[in-house]
């Protein structure tokens, strides 16, 4: 058995398409009318309860079960691009312990939508604030490895 991604439902693919193209920046891979499929994913299915056979009433939209989690090594430009789409927000930006900044939002049909700033990112700006790698590497939670793996990276 082979994963193959995540579809969501939606309400409507003349809403869902432009949201996930152009404020998430997903290319189409195939457009088979009521059913997307972006590269990389997520596939968007329009009529989908009536796909699997159940009445649409029973197709729940902002469950706040799940997410889609997308990160950046250009973050503070994408957040001002979902800030410009007037995408209604979950939260403004937060910084975990962990160092990284991360953006939560809802997509047109109600899915949590996450943008994380790229752990790379966040070692890269520990770094320049003029932490150690392995400073670095305890505040971010990663292995001293990856700190290193970031530098070359640059």
């Amino acid at each position: 058995m082979e994963f193959q991604g995540v579809l969501f439902a939606v309400r409507s693919m003349d809403v869902s398409r432009p949201f996930y193209e152009t404020v998430l920046g997903r290319k189409v891979a195939l457009d088979l009318g009521a059913n997307l499929v972006f590269e990389g994913g997520p596939t968007l299915q329009e009529g989908f309860a009536g796909l699997v056979g159940f009445p649409e009433e029973r197709t729940v939209y902002r469950s706040h079960n799940a997410e889609l989690y997308f990160e950046s090594e250009f973050f503070d430009a994408d957040v001002n691009r979902v800030r410009a789409a007037g995408v209604e927000l979950l939260h403004e930006v937060k910084e975990y312990p962990w160092g990284q900044r991360v953006l939560r939002f809802y997509d047109p049909d109600g899915h949590i939508i996450e943008l994380g700033e790229s752990m790379k990112t966040v070692v890269l700006r520990f770094l320049d604030q003029g932490l150690s790698e392995e400073e670095a590497a305890r505040r971010s939670q990663f292995p001293l490895e990856f700190v290193r793996w970031c530098q070359t990276q640059r």
